[in-house]
């Protein structure tokens, strides 16, 4: 995996240069010389992401599509009574 730097100006001319280096690993995007973004592929997204759908790109899928949901579960005091004293 190739790690690659450039900055805003150079992302902005050559746009394909870092969807090319992309290819080989991520391309941080600096502003005044600080990582302010990162191009991935959509496989290598996916990969680090384990490929989740959210709920609203569920909601927008044909409806004889048959998916299983679970809600995650919520964890901790979310459930407090309210003091109405």
């Amino acid at each position: 995996m190739t790690i690659t730097k450039l900055s805003s100006r150079e992302f902005n001319q050559d746009a394909g240069r870092a969807k090319k280096a992309a290819r080989n690993g991520p391309v941080f995007i600096t502003d005044r010389g600080r990582p302010a973004h990162v191009l991935l592929t959509i496989e290598e997204y996916q990969r680090i992401t384990g490929d989740q759908t959210s709920i609203v790109e569920r909601l927008a899928m044909p409806a004889d599509v048959d998916l299983e949901f679970e809600a995650p579960r919520l964890q901790g005091e979310w459930h407090r009574l309210a003091d109405l004293s």
